[in-house]
């Protein structure tokens, strides 16, 4: 098949590349850089704020498959900067679905969302029929991608799955999430030979459902395919974990390391969603997928990556 990846040079999106690729895809990625990590395709410079461009470029390449990942994704940072955040990811959404409607509207779409759309207020597991209730500019601006993507299914007929991913990660995430960068204090911890190790974090009851991206990516090449019908669908392990288990994950990692695990108020937010943890009912019924890989080996395979990334 022939894929274009927005956001290729992203985390997920390099992960996904390499699967695509090794699946036999011809892939084409976008990006702000136009770097691709695939020995089968290409990577191409293009903002998705410049809607001729890419109208041009959808025209000519022809893809059979488009996996939409291009998005400023740090929940934290879209509160330091709400107006980049949205006119980022709603413009670009915009410009992408218009540009899908004029160039190839037969295209099959991956359009990957946010568990953070339902917010505080849904039961748990959260379902795909539950109600959306952002509690972030960045999960408003998921919001607002996401049903635009149901209005262009609904309006014009396009074939767009919608995959809700819930919080993920693994080797080669940037430091800024949670998850890599206390992986990355483990991993200076065991090259410097250290007897332990304080890791300072935001509020330590914070739950969320956490699934490996290499999982997630599983879940997309799935979506991917033509007999999986057009709708939403939850990609979520169905257990959500706190932020101290996690750190907990790590002490147990690089034992006999001591870690103290410390909260400091500064990091805690006012306004944060407590508990978020989904269904993946529907996504198995229409796949069969289920995670496989667990917190426990995610956070060691990290490690294990910022190590050698730390030994260059």
């Amino acid at each position: 098949m022939r894929v274009l990846i927005t956001g290729a040079s992203g985390f997920v999106g390099g992960w996904l590349a390499s699967a695509c690729a090794q699946r036999g895809d011809y892939v084409l990625g976008l990006s702000r850089s136009g770097t691709l990590n695939s020995a089968s395709g290409e990577g191409v410079a293009l903002d998705l704020g410049n809607a001729p461009a890419l109208t041009r470029l959808l025209a000519e390449f022809e893809p059979t498959v488009i996996f939409h990942l291009a998005a400023l994704s740090h929940v934290g940072r879209s509160w330091q900067e709400p107006a980049r955040t949205l006119d980022n990811n709603v413009n670009g959404s915009v410009h992408l679905l218009e540009a899908v409607r004029v160039a190839v509207p037969k295209s099959r779409i991956v359009w990957v969302s946010s568990g953070e759309v339902y917010g505080s207020d849904a039961e748990l597991p959260v379902g795909e029929q539950a109600p959306l209730h952002p509690a972030s500019p960045y999960a408003v601006s998921k919001v607002a991608g996401d049903l635009l993507a149901g209005l262009y299914t609904d309006a014009y007929g396009l074939n767009i799955v919608r995959a809700r991913a819930f919080a993920h990660g693994g080797p080669g995430q940037h430091q800024i999430f949670l998850v890599s960068n206390i992986a990355r204090r483990a991993a200076e911890a065991k090259r410097d030979g250290a007897q332990s190790l304080r890791i300072t974090t935001g509020n330590a009851a914070t739950r969320r459902d956490f699934t490996d991206v290499r999982d997630v990516v599983r879940a997309y090449l799935l979506l991917s395919e033509r007999e999986v019908a057009p709708g939403v669908y939850n990609v979520c392990s169905g257990v959500s974990s706190s932020t101290a288990e996690r750190v907990a994950a790590v002490a147990a990692a690089i034992a006999p390391i001591e870690v103290e695990h410390v909260v400091d108020p500064a990091l805690v937010r006012a306004h944060e969603v407590t508990d978020l943890r989904g269904s993946y009912a529907a996504l198995k019924a229409a796949t069969g997928w289920e995670p496989r890989i667990p917190i426990s080996q995610t956070i060691a395979d990290s490690i294990a990556w910022w190590e050698a990334k730390l030994a260059q």
